[in-house]
């Protein structure tokens, strides 16, 4: 087997109006499509950074909660690259939302912060030099 790239991530909301404002209107993702599945009483909305197909989000009804922290099993955060990681922190904090203090990552010396989507899913920023 030869793992071309990753396809997207899933992400299941406990308030999708909420999420779907965030993922779009905070972090800026394009949506692709959104649909309802009558059958499962359910949204799905594909999203896109960049023009790249990233983000299935989903609602079910009454979905139980995921564990999170401290350092539950599973998926432990998404991470999305940035330029700045102080620009990034600004335009959260002007929107209300609270991040971590900076860190540096000991093995490549950039930075990075954490915060949190609407059902406390951790994100991390990254800050990443384009070449």
């Amino acid at each position: 087997m030869k793992i071309e790239c990753l396809h997207h991530i899933a992400i299941i909301c406990s308030d999708y109006a909420v999420s779907k404002a965030f993922y779009t209107e905070v972090l800026g993702m394009e949506i692709i499509k959104e649909v309802y599945r009558e059958d499962r009483q359910s949204y799905k909305l594909d999203l896109a950074l960049n023009g790249t197909y990233l983000i299935e989000l989903f609602s079910f009804p009454e979905p139980p909660a995921r564990p999170s922290r401290p350092e539950a099993a599973g998926l432990r955060h998404i991470s999305f690259g940035v330029s700045s990681v102080e620009d990034a922190i600004t335009s959260l904090s002007a929107k209300n939302i609270p991040s971590e203090p900076i860190r540096i990552d000991p093995f490549t010396g950039r930075k990075f912060t954490f915060f949190s989507d609407p059902d406390g899913l951790p994100i991390e920023l990254y800050e990443i030099q384009w070449t």
